[in-house]
């Protein structure tokens, strides 16, 4: 069946899930049935009619929303699905456990794929199952497209393009600070978080593709001389802030080192990305700094052990399904800056590229990335010389996803900070 005549153009796999409820009511406050044919998917036909009648009571466009039912442990039944539509979105996980027949489905039936994994031991099982077979197929099996990892990955994209333009030539090293966040985490999320760490525990390549920075690049391009994040607290001289690690980085670095593999290095084979979190300056910024960094710490130990983690994910994490309210939804917010510098004819120089906006960054900015993402799918609006593969947002989008999350509410824009001395660098958007 040609694409042209599939029955839907996006199915939102997990719509009864929380961030799925939250993309499908994106999805249908921001578009038309006539200019979106959207159809909501899961395994429970009873929950998913509810939310399609919530969401069409909600909507003042849509008077019926189309429900499709399949379940992660019959391929068949998620077969007939991706044949059934030209692209999936799903915000199902924890993808180790429930995510793989979803994308055999969607590459064998020539479907396009977009996701909100952060589960980087998965992604590399991903990629070295069905990259070779979806490129044959000409599929965009896109990974991460929630908070992880488009502001890490499109703002890189976003800061290097920049410095492109206005030096005509790329940024060495960029580094990745989250500046300002707010907001919830949902019992799926820890969930996630929680199965990244039990298959590191029980599987010596979901401990590698941890330790490896380069991890997730193609194979045999799994090394190079960046050595991955910072593990301790740190002040940067150059904005005046204390940073503590990051707990994505693990996921967000390694995608954006693929983004560059796959692009064919225009970012050059050294590049260097690091991702932090910036806490302030002064004695508080240090203090917050130690804080947070130590926390991680504590929490990834107990987390590396069999029965601490039970203990943590019995007493500490709400119940899949459960999330934020609407009010720290609506009330949240993010701002994530991308410092480059490089080298041009005439002199070192330096860039800043900023993505955000006023919305919790996990769910009511992550079902915005999700469901734009899919929408530029749909549509073909890509910028990528890749026709298929297991992709990241960067390679396998590109700079449509920065122009339609910019009409979506989102800040995006670069800038020089400090330009060579004959060199002109001018503010962009």
């Amino acid at each position: 069946m040609g694409a042209d005549a599939r029955q839907y153009d996006l199915v939102v796999w997990g719509a009864t899930g929380f961030a799925g409820r939250l993309t499908a009511a994106y999805l249908t406050e921001q578009y038309r049935p006539e200019t979106l044919s959207l159809a909501l998917g899961g395994r429970d036909p009873n929950r998913l009619a509810s939310v399609a009648a919530d969401l069409t009571d909600e909507s003042e466009a849509w008077e019926a929303i189309p429900t499709v039912v399949g379940d992660a442990t019959e391929p068949e039944s998620l077969q007939e699905i991706a044949r059934s539509t030209r692209v999936v979105c799903t915000t199902v996980g924890p993808y180790t456990r429930y995510g793989t027949p979803l994308v055999a489905a969607c590459v064998e039936a020539g479907t396009d794929y977009c996701d909100l994994t952060g589960e980087v031991n998965w992604i590399r099982e991903m990629i070295d199952r069905y990259h070779e077979a979806a490129v044959d197929a000409g599929t965009r099996i896109v990974h991460s497209c929630g908070f992880d990892s488009v502001p890490a990955d499109i703002g890189t994209l976003l800061a290097q393009s920049y410095a492109l333009e206005a030096f005509d030539a790329p940024c060495e090293t960029v580094r990745i600070s989250v500046d300002d966040a707010s907001g919830g985490v949902s019992g799926g999320t820890l969930a996630s978080m929680a199965a990244v760490f039990e298959a590191a525990s029980n599987d010596p390549l979901a401990r590698e593709t941890l330790r490896n920075p380069y991890s997730l690049a193609p194979a045999g391009e799994r090394d190079g001389v960046d050595t991955g994040g910072d593990r301790l607290p740190r002040h940067d001289s150059t904005r005046s802030v204390w940073t503590a690690p990051s707990p994505m980085a693990q996921v967000n670095e390694r995608v954006v080192r693929r983004s560059n593999a796959l692009l064919g290095y225009p970012w050059g084979r050294e590049f260097r990305c690091t991702e932090v979190v910036a806490t302030g300056s002064g004695l508080r910024g240090a203090a917050g700094a130690t804080l947070l960094a130590g926390g991680l710490g504590l929490f990834t130990a107990a987390m590396s052990v069999g029965p601490a983690r039970r203990a943590v994910r019995r007493f500490l994490f709400p119940a899949p399904g459960e999330g934020p309210s609407t009010e720290q939804i609506e009330n949240g917010h993010f701002t994530v800056s991308v410092h480059g510098r490089g080298t041009a004819r005439d002199g070192s120089f330096s860039v800043v590229a900023e993505f955000g906006t006023d919305l919790d960054p996990g769910y009511g900015a992550a079902a915005r990335m999700l469901g734009e993402s899919a929408v530029c799918l749909v549509r073909g609006h890509v910028d990528s010389p890749l026709d298929g593969g297991v992709l990241t947002p960067a390679s396998g989008i590109g700079a449509p996803l920065v122009d339609r999350l910019r009409d979506a509410g989102f800040t995006a824009t670069a800038r020089t900070v400090e330009a060579p001395s004959t060199a002109a660098g001018a503010d962009a958007k």
